[in-house]
């Protein structure tokens, strides 16, 4: 107590591996988190984020301020399996995150970020740390939480310094369910919510190096009988369930990392001649199958509202975006057609085989959240299904 005012302890810290500590309110877990901060620009869609497996080993700071305003609900998760809690360790806010105003409210994010294990933070000046992201790249950092306000501040320091970050790690292994499963929801309808899969008219078999659950989604929705399988499954595994196309997910960590096990199996896939269609982690790993390389971003890119130019339409699509490293376009073969970039720093953002039924995009397009620009890749993934059946038809 002095002269009459009580000064207040911070309950939780945002501690930067250069020893920056910034502090504020503590929100969601107790206790610490280790990662790489990241900052997010999209609008809605925060329990989306946090529950994306992309995010796994990441602290994401939303530069939108009134986070949590919406509530939270069971429905707007993006993990297959929500038990494991894969996606985002730690979240930054702005603003004090205040009670739900949302009919499709089932709590407080206070509550969900408690039951995910979700260390966060508000009360930050998250315009300021995205700065410094933009300037110096995207620091490892440690988030804390204490309601007590008390904390051991060089110890923080120490373990943010100390972290490894995200360059090297195989991270599917970590998020992906682990097993086979056959996926049957298709995609959310106003006042009707999750309806199940009736008479697919195809087989796609997902290789899940951490996906989510819209894109299985939208497939299922097209006429797809989803089978998923685990990272580590053979060529041998997929082609036992007769695909008739093949679908390789977005994922967390370092795709050169993933790529060590994953690449031979997409080459051997490449050359059965099933249609094959990539996401984010899945585009990268199948531009290293193709003998590119993938490098790592200064400030990656995160939000839902980055501009790509598709090539092959000439249109420019409002994009969702999570991801830290990238395809080096200059490092693909003759042999592969570049068909999106990104219209903020001109990076690669999709290819395709020039010669074979495989593509793939650096981006979302499943827009959860974001944009739906881009869910005419879908329509195009199914084409080339009806396409390759129609020759074998033939055959």
């Amino acid at each position: 107590m002095t002269d009459g005012w009580t000064i207040r302890k911070p309950t939780a810290l945002l501690v930067l591996a250069d020893g920056t500590v910034i502090e504020g309110e503590g929100i969601g877990r107790e206790g610490s988190a280790v990662g790489e901060v990241c900052f997010n620009t999209a609008l809605t869609g925060y329990q989306e984020i946090l529950t994306d497996p992309s995010y796994a080993r990441q602290i994401v700071t939303f530069t939108f301020p009134h986070i949590g305003n919406v509530g939270a609900n069971e429905e707007d998760i993006e993990d297959l399996v929500p038990a494991n809690a894969h996606g985002a360790v730690g979240a930054v806010f702005r603003a004090e995150v205040t009670e739900p105003s949302n009919y499709r409210a089932a709590g407080g994010l206070d509550a969900w970020l408690k039951k995910r294990g979700v260390v966060a933070i508000s009360g930050v000046d998250t315009r300021a740390l995205t700065a410094h992201i933009r300037e110096n790249g995207m620091p490892n950092a440690v988030v804390a939480h204490s309601p007590s306000g008390e904390f051991d501040v060089e110890a923080l320091k120490r373990e943010a310094a100390a972290w490894s970050g995200l360059v090297g790690l195989d991270l599917a292994k970590e998020v992906a369910s682990g097993q086979t499963s056959v996926w049957d929801e298709e995609p959310w309808r106003w006042e009707g919510g999750y309806a199940k899969a009736i008479e697919p008219r195809c087989t796609v078999v997902a290789i899940d190096y951490g996906t989510k659950r819209n894109i299985l989604r939208l497939m299922t929705g097209r006429g797809a009988r989803v089978v998923v399988l685990p990272p580590t499954a053979t060529p041998d595994e997929v082609m036992a369930h007769s695909p008739d196309g093949i679908f390789l997910s977005n994922g967390p960590g370092d795709p050169a990392a993933t790529g060590e096990y994953a690449v031979p199996t997409i080459q051997a896939l490449m050359r059965t001649g099933v249609p094959m269609f990539g996401i984010c982690l899945g585009h990268q790993m199948l531009a290293l199958a193709l003998g590119g390389k993938t490098e790592k971003m200064h400030q990656g890119h995160h939000g839902a509202n980055h501009p790509v130019k598709d090539f092959t339409t000439g249109k420019v699509e409002i994009v969702s975006m999570n991801h830290g490293f990238a395809v080096a376009a200059d490092s693909l073969p003759a042999s592969v057609e570049e068909t999106h970039v990104s219209l903020f720093d001109r990076s690669n953002c999709g290819l395709k085989v020039k010669d074979a039924p495989v593509f793939s995009v650096q981006h979302h397009p499943e827009a959860s959240p974001g944009p739906q620009d881009s869910h005419y890749l879908f329509d195009r993934f199914f084409e080339l299904i009806d396409r390759h059946r129609g020759h074998q038809t033939q055959a």
